[in-house]
């Protein structure tokens, strides 16, 4: 876990709010290592544009992926689980800006990007961490909050990857208001 900081409390639940259990039991990081190796040696081609998929390593754990839509623009994505704290469902869809020139490396480019975002996590089994610590709930809990990306990828030349370090403050918004810190590292596989 990267950190976490309260900010202030609003409440615990909202009436009506989904209280459907879900299981994440069938998750497996380990069998997305050999797709994304296999992958990685199939073509070579850019990375600054297309569709990329890959992994992400950290706080949350699980798929990443990337749509580029301008040149320094894209759409990023992941749908993950984390692995601490009793386990949960993390999903989240980012507009990310990308500064091209402010890193200059002798191979490749390394851009700075940010951008902001929604995330959407859901922990069942009865228990949920917040705000340091677990709270007994019945059913699935949910938290709805905005997020701001910030991170830095190597885009290597001739090959169609990218490597990824990122850290994203979030404000969850529903049902309170908490800061909490995403973050992680990646590697994604492009499509073009």
């Amino acid at each position: 876990m990267i950190g976490m900081v309260i900010v202030e409390s609003m409440g615990q639940v909202i009436p009506g709010w989904p209280v459907q259990p879900l299981n994440f039991g069938l998750m497996r990081p380990k069998a997305l290592f050999p797709l994304l190796f296999a992958c990685t040696i199939i073509s070579s081609q850019a990375q600054d544009r297309g569709f990329g998929l890959g992994v992400m390593i950290g706080d949350p754990t699980g798929l990443s992926g990337k749509l580029w839509t301008g040149n320094d623009r894209a759409l990023g994505f992941g749908l993950a689980w984390g692995p601490w704290h009793s386990g949960y469902l993390h999903a989240h869809a980012d507009l990310l800006f990308h500064n091209m020139d402010i890193f200059k490396v002798s191979v490749g480019r390394l851009p700075l990007y940010y951008g902001p975002g929604l995330r959407l996590q859901s922990w069942n089994g009865g228990r949920y961490w917040n705000r340091g610590r677990y709270v007994d709930h019945p059913g699935t809990y949910v938290t709805l909050g905005v997020r701001f990306p910030v991170g830095l990828v190597y885009l290597v030349d001739n090959a169609p990857v990218d490597i990824f370090l990122e850290a994203a403050p979030t404000l969850d918004l529903l049902p309170g208001t908490y800061l909490n810190f995403d973050g992680g590292l990646g590697v994604r596989y492009y499509f073009n």
